[in-house]
């Protein structure tokens, strides 16, 4: 099980619209071009941002902005709204089919269910404790080092 990229995607797209926002317009290519991913999935990763009302993206011409104050935003606001638990929301897929006539197979989701439901709520916790202010503020720090 991994997460899929494009929650790291987002982070570091509305890291640079932190910090570029403001003297440059800052369109897909742009971010496409810092990523390292086509701007097709910029524009859809984008359109999940302004989805959740964390952007605005100017038509036309372009250009995206944080709305939000960036201390308001959470990694788990980010998470979720690049819809990282899919339709199910639960981070853990469980198998689909475990054999109802094996013992093992009978008795695994009340074995596991509750255990993997805690290590979700965990992470999503921790990811509630780090916000969009914080990662910036590192970013500056490592760039002028």
């Amino acid at each position: 099980m991994q997460v899929p990229s494009r929650f790291t995607i987002a982070i570091h797209m509305l890291v640079i619209v932190a910090l570029e926002g403001k003297e440059n317009k800052i369109t897909s290519d742009f971010l496409a071009s810092s990523v390292g991913v086509n701007p097709v999935i910029i524009r859809k990763t984008l359109s999940q941002l302004k989805k959740a009302e964390l952007v605005t993206v100017a038509r036309g011409t372009g250009g995206a902005e944080i709305i939000k104050n960036l201390e308001d935003i959470s990694l788990l606001d980010i998470y979720q709204a690049v819809e990282c638990l899919g339709k199910t929301d639960q981070l853990f897929n469980f198998h689909d089919h475990p054999n109802p006539n094996c013992p093992v197979g009978a008795n695994i989701h009340g074995v596991l269910d509750e255990k993997l439901l805690k290590i979700q709520q965990a992470m999503e916790e921790e990811l509630s404790r780090t916000s969009l202010a914080r990662l910036v503020a590192d970013t500056k720090a490592r760039i002028i080092e």
